[in-house]
């Protein structure tokens, strides 16, 4: 059984109509042959870069700019390339990244949120790792699942459009696994290369097969030794809790600890990329702003899809000419009291699609953090839900035997505040 606590997540009526802005840190796949060039001519670009790849053990500065795809598509060096291009522009942008001084609500307003190696990226923009901690867990993590992707020959594709149900049937026919689910109509396949030119030679009615360059079949159980690896590795670190709102591809759940922000980044290596649910998540809290960090373009185009006809703006900062726009956003968020947002009440919702089974606790109970509410269960698994947080339950949402879908609301929490 999977055990998937709920941390606090808010709504969209307790911000009062005020900039609520998410940042989005994209991972491999991202990658562009040349994609530093044009940002080394901000004061302080080259050391950066030079510094960042004495921690990564590569030439990230040569690979940035002169590697051609092939080069950049070694997972070894793509994963800290990717994770040092975002950090050095979210440092460009100022206050970010690293801890901040707060309050337990305060920077709530600042959603931060990773796709895949990307969670990295925004575990340092949260405050939980420093810049040189999180350079350096990446690089492990692309030499370890380099190493666990010479293995065996395997391989991930985009699925585009078709029906969800039939997507998920025809991966399962050709013995691949979703490992990630992107929103926006896309969902990656990962597996074995001959089922992945199976699925491209048979995809589902109405879906485009798109073949991705990457080294191997990342969050799948192919990636066992480098989840090993990390797991012996990351018992040395000393996270700091989130100073902002961290959201987990794990669910799209808040994490408000960083020792399961830590675990976290280290089971995701063989789990699946809920993309979906940290987009769910997001626009439940209420986003009106959108920031994603170079290389960026793939996360802002799945936003938007997801998102048509919201009203939210989505930004990739794709060159430095962006870096104005994503200052005035930055400042609109930053340009208010902190008494004005204050949530008075949080939300526990649905980490998976299924059928919820609450807990049976009387409303108006104190509940201690971890406290379990039930559990939904789906067709492939059972998903534990548990308090994040100490507080009183005001409300259930739900009732016994409904059918709810990840990032549903199940009960209303009173968080507990001390004086």
């Amino acid at each position: 059984m999977l055990s998937c606590p709920v941390a606090a997540r808010g709504t969209g009526d307790h911000w009062h109509g005020e900039q609520v802005l998410a940042v989005l840190a994209p991972g491999q796949g991202a990658q562009k042959p040349g994609m530093l060039t044009d940002w080394l001519d901000l004061p302080g670009a080259e050391p950066f870069f030079r510094w960042a790849g004495a921690i990564a053990g590569a030439d990230l500065l040569e690979l940035g700019t002169t590697g051609d795809a092939e080069a950049i598509k070694d997972t070894a060096v793509t994963q800290p390339l990717v994770v040092a291009m975002s950090l050095f522009v979210a440092r460009e942008l100022g206050g970010l990244p690293g801890p901040v001084a707060h309050t337990p609500h305060t920077g709530r307003d600042v959603v931060i949120t990773g796709h895949s190696v990307g969670e990295l990226t925004a575990a340092a923009l949260a405050g939980v790792l420093s810049v040189e901690a999180a350079i350096a867990l990446t690089a492990v993590r692309g030499r370890a699942m380099a190493a666990a992707c010479a293995q065996t020959p395997t391989g991930m594709s985009a699925v585009l459009g078709g029906e969800p149900d039939e997507v998920l049937a025809a991966l399962e026919r050709h013995g691949l696994t979703p490992a990630n689910m992107n929103g926006g109509g896309q969902v990656v396949a990962a597996g074995p290369l001959d089922g992945l030119a199976a699925l491209k030679a048979e995809p589902p009615a109405k879906a485009r097969i798109m073949p991705l360059p990457v080294a191997g079949a990342f969050h799948t159980a192919y990636m066992a030794p480098a989840r090993e690896e990390l797991e012996g590795l990351v018992g040395g670190l000393r996270p700091a809790d989130p100073s902002r709102l961290l959201l987990s591809n794990a669910d799209g759940a808040a994490v408000d600890s960083g020792t399961e922000v830590l675990a976290r980044l280290v089971s995701q290596v063989t789990s699946p990329v809920r993309f979906d649910s940290c987009l769910a998540t997001m626009r439940e809290l209420g986003v009106t702003a959108v920031i994603e960090l170079p290389p960026a373009g793939a996360l802002a185009g799945l936003a938007k899809r997801e998102w048509k006809g919201s009203g939210i703006e989505v930004l990739a900062v794709s060159t430095p000419a962006d870096l104005d726009r994503a200052r005035e956003l930055i400042d609109a968020e930053r340009g208010r009291s902190e008494a004005e947002h204050l949530p008075d009440w949080r939300m526990v919702v649905a980490p998976a699609r299924g059928t919820v089974s609450p807990a049976e606790i009387a409303e108006g109970t104190h509940l201690p953090a971890g406290t379990p509410l039930g559990c939904i269960r789906g067709r492939r698994e059972e998903v534990n839900v548990s308090a994040g947080y100490d507080g009183v339950l005001a409300e259930w949402l739900v009732h016994d035997g409904d059918l709810v879908d990840a990032g549903d609301p199940i009960a209303r929490l009173y968080p507990e505040v001390t004086a």
